[in-house]
């Protein structure tokens, strides 16, 4: 799986510190298509660094000014001509990082801070076996709560979110409607709402076109899935719903870090998208994520 080696993010960390709170949060969000919510400039780090496909890709980045790379290359001892355009940079700059790697690979770590990052997925692991397991303990658990069908509650609540997940839920039926919520407590809440007061039952597709599934070398898995929304024996439309999940290791059990929820009422779907409700995030966009 590509991603950032263990120099390229440490040298890469190097030339984020150098940005503006309201830069990092921006370039987080054309890293991950606007999926992932932060909320400080250490959580954009992370979330740039880790969804970065290539380290050529990060500098190439509009956010990622000339001048970030030129004040790197100077700290690091490399003196650049003063006129030097950035696509100069950026190539003196992988030239650097790959002698580097070479050091690290023949024993030679470059940096002792790059001994802390590790790889967390195991490389037999398959994500979407995960993805179909957790979409039927997910669903099955929230549905539970609907009076409507008189089933018994199941263990529901904030201990399956981490401590500061968010969730994004963008409703489009009669008006347009964005909620944003953090931390476990707020976003287990009002996903329950939506099953105890609103009275919906998430219907997934869990066949290979309603569900895709990626996992991160760093140990994040999404998990994409579309379906259907009922009330009684009534169709009201479509959603499609983003996992963010993230194995605990004091209980092994996966959580969930962040949601993204779209729903889409009747009114503004086709017959065959009602029928039928498919992914409309492809593979090439979760790897956009996940790389």
């Amino acid at each position: 799986m590509t991603g950032l080696s263990v120099t390229e993010r440490t040298e890469c960390t190097k030339i984020l510190r150098q940005m503006t709170q309201s830069d990092l949060m921006s370039l987080s969000d054309t890293v991950t298509n606007k999926m992932i919510v932060v909320a400080s400039s250490k959580e954009a780090m992370e979330t740039v660094l880790s969804f970065t496909k290539s380290a050529e890709e990060l500098l190439k980045r509009k956010k990622v000014y000339r001048d970030l790379i030129f004040k790197y290359l100077a700290k690091e001892g490399i003196a650049m001509p003063a006129t030097s355009e950035k696509h100069a940079l950026i190539k003196r700059t992988l030239e650097l990082w790959s002698s580097k790697k070479l050091k690290e690979s023949q024993g030679q770590p470059s940096d002792s801070r790059a001994r802390q990052h590790t790889v967390f997925v195991d490389p037999g692991f398959d994500p979407q076996i995960l993805g179909q397991q957790f979409c039927q303990w997910f669903y099955g658990l929230l549905n539970s709560h609907n009076p409507a069908l008189g089933q018994e509650h199941q263990d529901w609540g904030p201990q399956h979110f981490w401590p500061d997940a968010k969730l994004r839920l963008h409703a489009r039926t009669s008006e347009e409607q964005m909620e944003e919520f953090a931390g476990a407590d707020l976003v287990s809440l009002r996903l329950l709402a939506l099953t105890r007061e609103e009275l919906l039952i998430f219907s997934p597709n869990l066949e290979t076109n309603g569900l895709r599934a990626l996992a991160s070398p760093h140990g994040l898995v999404l998990v994409a899935v579309a379906g259907t929304i009922h009330r009684d024996k009534s169709c009201l439309g479509i959603f499609e719903q983003i996992f963010g999940l993230i194995k605990s290791p004091v209980d092994n059990n996966w959580k969930i870090k962040f949601i993204n929820l779209k729903i889409r009422g009747q009114d503004s779907l086709k017959d065959k998208e009602m029928s039928a409700p498919t992914l409309n995030y492809n593979s090439s966009d979760l790897q956009l994520l996940c790389s």
